[in-house]
């Protein structure tokens, strides 16, 4: 009888942060509908996800290519599925061939993997994919992204060379202790405005994904359009122990 309690859980946590999320827009003049909650089930099943679904919610983000493959060919089509985990190369074309309704890439981190996105898109004949771009805000090396300095030039090969793809904006992912907040936001700003100077921009066409379970309000009310939220709404992550 306890996967009925989690599962409403889940939905309860899901209603408490949009409301949590319409508090923090109005909060800063924003307009709550403007902002996007994409919901991470990063080691979730499909049942839960479903529970969520049901509960009227339809942005779904996945961390890894098996995950999501396995999961969206059981959910119903009109789910927006981000793909939000560091994504190589030789993945791809399974990833956009397995996924028909993958609405968004965050983020494209290279040019190579840029590339490869447009060619398989062109090749598989589907609609432009939209993008952000990654950035390396917090300077860690394990994390994936161009560094800062770099934003203007993989925003402009993902606008100017790679037609299959549509450029949305930019996203970062900050520090796990999210010892990095603020700093992560104001650098993605400051990013933000370098690319859409470059590209002839206005800054409502260049979207900013940051902000997670720990920091997504003072994301948005420092100008986050997408929020990646996953724990608080699905619980902790269940991780396989190992033998």
């Amino acid at each position: 009888m306890a996967a009925p309690a989690v599962e409403g859980a889940a939905v309860a946590a899901l209603r408490s942060v949009m409301a949590r999320v319409r508090y923090a827009a109005e909060r800063s003049g924003r307009d709550p509908e403007l902002i996007r909650v994409v919901a991470v089930s990063k080691t979730k099943p499909v049942s839960l996800i479903r529970q969520v679904y049901d509960a009227g919610h339809r942005c779904f983000g996945e961390n890894y290519v098996h995950e999501i493959l396995d999961k969206a060919p059981q959910l119903p089509e009109d789910v927006e599925w981000h793909f939000v985990g560091h994504l190589q190369s030789n993945k791809v074309k399974s990833l956009l061939s397995g996924v028909p309704n993958l609405s968004m890439v965050e983020g494209v981190h290279n040019k190579k993997i840029a590339s490869h996105l447009d060619n398989a898109v062109s090749s598989l004949g589907r609609n432009p994919l939209k993008v952000l771009v990654q950035v390396n805000t917090s300077g860690e090396a394990s994390k994936s992204g161009t560094d800062p300095s770099g934003s203007v030039e993989l925003a402009k090969h993902v606008k100017l060379h790679c037609p299959n793809l549509l450029f949305s904006g930019l996203m970062t992912i900050g520090m796990p202790d999210y010892t990095s907040t603020p700093e992560n936001f104001r650098t993605l700003l400051n990013s933000r405005t370098e690319v859409c100077k470059a590209l002839g921009l206005t800054e409502e066409q260049c979207e900013l994904s940051m902000g997670m379970s720990g920091d997504f309000e003072q994301a948005i009310e420092t100008g986050s359009t997408n929020v990646r939220i996953g724990s608080t709404i699905f619980g902790p992550r269940e991780y396989a122990k190992k033998q």
